[in-house]
């Protein structure tokens, strides 16, 4: 009999799920529902290598489930036989260090804690009841972004402002796709066949929203993303790292208020607004070939703002034996990490063009022989992470 989990990972305006039967790892079904709140709402549910679809208006996240649920009921597997569920949690501030068991407490706690993730806590929130509601018998956990990055020191999580203020708003970096980094920390030194304690890592999580981390023998020691997930990398609509005094120098000379600010820095930046509305990497690569000059600029900064990340890590580190991409571009953009290994060729960084495929589904080492040090695609996984977090904390 298998034992699954189900994982859920709620966005202000979707829902992804996979059912995963932890015994052997396998994924039994998953599926996306899109457009909450919108009356062209659908979901699309995948299981033994069938897709099947349902179109109709989706209210809100109770709706979302009732929809899982009955794509479960109609093309399976049972519902009925998940004996727990793992939400994704993206903040969990300073309280939640660690993968947790859902209670009232907990909830109370994710809402207290909206202010720092508005546009990610709460719909985490509402699919948390929803799922409750659908699946009231069985535990519910939740996994946190964060959570990987709780062991970072204080030189790196303090911000220098007034102490008074940053201890009463809980400001200092949180650090985001922690799951991410650390199921990918662990895999490529799996891969090359070493204990994750024994090596220091630069794992560079490159999709639409983007971060890099300095792992220590399996423990993260910095990383780019910090109050909030803006900061750090350039990334798809997020412009990453910016003076902070942009912002007063907009409300005073443009009249933006803070919403609006925030807005422009969240949605309208990065690539898409480098490069005239752009963010998918593969419209990038086909404007830059057409010769279009404020995309080929944007990969400039794009690459530019992760070597200068790269570098800092390096000596943070003191010592680094693998350079680790993954997520949509890291996994699939081999033109993008040539580029990058390209600008480490100074530190003896050599890439193997043969390796550097453009899609890796499978973890591979792009780097030659002899490299200074191994430069790795590791697909992540966060699902299975989240999975495999359920299942323990359950038992």
């Amino acid at each position: 009999m298998p034992t699954p989990i189900l994982v859920l990972n709620c966005g202000s305006s979707s829902v992804k799920y996979q059912m995963i039967d932890i015994d052997n790892e396998e994924v039994l079904a998953s599926g996306m529902v899109e457009k909450i709140g919108l009356t062209d709402g659908n979901i699309t549910h995948t299981t033994g290598g069938h897709k099947e679809t349902i179109d109709e208006t989706i209210a809100d996240h109770t709706a979302a489930l009732a929809l899982v649920t009955r794509a479960f009921h109609t093309w399976g597997p049972p519902l009925e036989d998940v004996v727990a569920v793992g939400h994704r949690a993206v903040h969990g501030g300073e309280r939640f260090r660690e993968t947790t068991l859902i209670n009232d407490d907990v909830i109370d706690g994710l809402t207290e804690l909206s202010g720092l993730a508005p546009l990610h806590n709460p719909p985490g929130i509402a699919g948390i009841k929803a799922a409750q509601q659908a699946l009231p018998n069985v535990p519910h956990v939740a996994i946190f972004d964060t959570a990987f990055f709780s062991t970072l020191p204080p030189e790196a999580y303090t911000y220098a402002i007034d102490r008074e203020v940053a201890e009463k708003y809980h400001i200092r970096k949180y650090g985001f796709h922690g799951t991410s980094h650390s199921y990918v920390s662990k895999a490529s030194a799996e891969f090359l066949g070493k204990n994750v304690e024994d090596v220091n890592q630069i794992i560079c999580h490159m999709g639409n929203g983007a971060s890099i981390s300095a792992v220590r023998g399996g423990v993260a020691i910095e990383t780019s993303m910090g109050l909030t997930p803006l900061a750090g990398l350039v990334m798809g609509t997020r412009s990453g790292d910016i003076d902070p005094g942009i912002f007063s120098y907009l409300q005073r000379v443009a009249g933006m208020d803070a919403q609006q600010v925030d807005n422009l820095l969240n949605k309208q930046s990065g690539m898409a607004g480098l490069a005239d509305g752009a963010s998918d990497f593969r419209d990038l690569w086909a404007k830059i070939d057409a010769g279009d000059a404020n995309a080929a600029q944007a990969m400039d900064v794009y690459i530019h703002r992760l070597i200068s990340y790269i570098g800092a890590y390096m000596a943070v580190l003191g010592r680094v034996d693998m350079i680790v991409f993954t997520a949509g571009v890291g996994e699939n953009d081999n033109m993008t990490r040539a580029r990058i290994c390209d600008r480490l060729a100074g530190f003896g960084v050599k890439l193997d063009p043969a390796k550097n495929t453009p899609r890796n589904k499978d973890a591979t080492e792009i780097s030659a022989p002899d490299s200074s040090i191994a430069v790795l695609v590791v697909p992540t996984n966060e699902e299975l992470a989240m999975a495999r977090e359920t299942y323990r904390v359950m038992n």
